[in-house]
């Protein structure tokens, strides 16, 4: 089914350790996503049938592939973890998509690996759902991520709080090299290996990299640069990673991991939905100090080859640590002209996009459908009222429809054609997190059929689609979910 290509499997054999999947029971599929694996250039009846439930399950490691842990460290919540790992997921191997892109295939929840410390290596069936869905959902949305390609039920209990369906699911990513990866081989003063790891970054993500003359300090841009992008797509839709550790930062620049993570329905920057951050050091304001953060160990692992005068070296990562902050700023503010219908970029534009969150702040207002209900052919005839089915009280959108409609006189646009950008950059639905939570639930069940018509409706976010308006709802108060679990 898979025609595998590995190169990570031939670095040193200090990058990784060689583990079989654990051998399920009795597997069975509860979502497969064909539309990938036809990317992926599958065979689909094969994808489909029994062997495609082995191979995705761990039943039997399929032809050409070379499984493995991958080796890493990484700074969790702050603190530093000098030997982390794969504790619980094998890359298979890589193969190559039709678009001629290197493609990693990551069995999550596949048994005990050298670096599981004290873990079973196992995933129960609801964090599985949860990272096909909102992975789904996320590359719907035009936000680079990791993808899902099935989710499969083992047929064994996973012991958590009691006991729990097991279940693999089947990630694809176009790397698993994190900074976690750099801080690794940094931390063991094993130059070589670092130097290793980032020429085989260049050559996989980043080719147009290979003949600079500093090939190091423009890896450390790029990535400092995308990272930043990243966050601030993020942040314009409400995404709460919930555990931004070192180790979860990928080189390929594609959120990953997916764990406690949640998406807003009332906005409010301080918010934090995963039960094991009891400080907020990763709630949603904060991400994108995080990921600054972040980036420094990438930057310190590289100094050696920046440049050879040390000092000089430093000042160079200084120099592109430094470029984050407005990176991000740009990038953020590029998002949130086009989600308010701006066309060109105006002083006070910047005021106009943060007043609009302060008065969904206020109006403790959904954020989600906030912007939505301005994307409008008819803009100019919005009314506070217009906010009242998501919100508490009106009065914070007044002013700042006042000063929306005046900015929108100033520039000489189609109305119908202003609409429709807001429309593209404004979803309709999102993976709401009591939705979620009703897939996990029914599938818990036996039913996954709600999986399947929550993926699928998630697929198409900015469209509005017939049966679907519970989708674009705020939950009602019984069933807001105001905590989200790591799974592990």
């Amino acid at each position: 089914m898979f025609s595998f290509d590995n190169t990570y499997a031939k670095l040193p054999n200090r990058f990784y350790a060689r583990v079989q999947p654990r051998t399920p029971s009795n597997p069975k599929p509860v979502i497969r996503n064909v539309e990938l694996a036809r990317e992926l250039e599958l065979d689909i009846d094969a994808f489909l049938d029994d062997a495609g439930v082995a191979a995705l399950s761990g039943l039997r490691v399929p032809e050409g592939a070379a499984p493995l842990a991958m080796a890493y460290a990484g700074h969790q919540f702050g603190v530093w973890v000098p030997s982390l790992g794969d504790g619980r997921a094998l890359l298979l191997g890589e193969i190559i998509d039709r678009h001629g892109r290197r493609r990693d295939i990551h069995l999550k929840g596949s048994g005990k690996t050298p670096f599981s410390r004290q873990g079973d290596g196992k995933m129960w069936l609801g964090p599985a759902i949860r990272e096909y869905i909102v992975s789904e959902a996320l590359h719907g949305l035009g936000i680079p991520t990791t993808r899902s390609l099935a989710v499969m039920e083992t047929g064994d209990p996973v012991y958590r709080e009691r006991a729990f369906p097991g279940a693999v699911l089947t990630r694809v990513g176009n790397a698993h090299v994190r900074v976690g990866t750099f801080e690794y081989f940094a931390a063991r003063n094993d130059d070589a290996a670092v130097k290793l790891l980032a020429d085989y970054v260049i050559s996989r993500l980043y080719p147009e990299l290979i003949e600079s003359d500093r090939p190091y300090i423009e890896l450390l841009r790029t990535l400092i640069k995308r990272q930043a992008e990243l966050i601030a797509q993020w942040m314009s839709v409400g995404f709460i990673h919930g555990v931004m550790n070192t180790d979860n930062v990928s080189l390929a620049v594609e959120t990953i991991d997916f764990g406690p993570c949640a998406f807003m329905d009332i906005y409010s920057p301080g918010r934090v939905f995963s039960s094991i951050d009891s400080t907020g050091r990763y709630s949603f304001s904060l991400q994108p100090s995080i990921a600054h953060l972040n980036l420094l160990p990438l930057a310190r692992s590289l100094l050696p080859f920046i440049d050879d005068d040390r000092k000089r070296a430093i000042q160079l990562a200084q120099d592109a640590l430094d470029a984050f902050p407005d990176t991000y700023d740009l990038a953020y503010e590029d998002i949130a002209h086009k989600k308010l219908g701006l066309y060109e970029w105006k002083a006070g534009d910047k005021d106009l996009a943060s007043d609009f969150l302060g008065a969904v702040r206020f109006a403790n207002a959904d954020l989600t459908l906030s912007y939505r209900t301005i994307s409008t052919d008819q803009p100019l005839s919005l009314k506070c009222e217009d906010f009242a089915a998501f919100c508490e009280d009106l009065g914070p959108f007044e002013d700042w429809l006042y000063d929306w409609h005046r900015r929108l006189r100033s520039e000489k646009v189609c109305s119908r054609e202003r609409g429709e950008m807001m429309r593209r950059h404004n979803p309709l639905y999102i993976a709401r997190n009591h939705q979620v939570q009703k897939a996990i639930d029914k599938a818990l069940d036996g039913d996954f059929s709600y999986v399947h018509w929550l993926a699928k409706v998630l697929s198409q976010p900015f469209t509005e689609q017939d049966g679907a308006e519970s989708l674009a709802q705020m939950p009602l108060k019984h069933e807001v979910v105001h905590e989200t679990y790591c799974g592990t």
